[in-house]
């Protein structure tokens, strides 16, 4: 039985270790569930272990938006550096607060 203990939470603004993007979490899987294809285009050296968490965020860099799938050995808090300015965070988050964004709903 898999027992995955995620390290990150719902809300919570981290960083990618290697690559210049941040994001806030959204979603979580509990061991890698995306698809081969994505998996097989990361570079083989820099491939994750599929046996880890994997964070779902919306993420932003200098140039754009977008949602990011990230596994847990490559990320880092970062709630320190401030707001994240991903435009759909209002959909799903209230306002930061304390390196974090409440949920606006109660999940199940």
């Amino acid at each position: 039985m898999l027992k995955a203990n995620a390290k990150y939470h719902l809300g919570q603004v981290v960083r990618h270790r290697k690559h210049p993007f941040r994001g806030v979490v959204f979603d979580i899987d509990p061991e890698f569930s995306n698809t081969d294809e994505w998996y097989a285009a990361i570079p083989e050296e820099s491939r994750p272990h599929k046996d880890q968490p994997f964070y779902h965020l919306l993420a932003e860099n200098d140039q754009s938006y977008y949602v990011a799938y990230v596994s847990e050995q490559n990320l880092i808090l970062d709630g320190a550096s401030g707001p994240v300015d991903h435009p759909d965070l209002p959909d799903l988050f209230g306002d930061f607060d304390g390196g974090i964004y409440p949920l606006h709903f109660q999940l199940n």
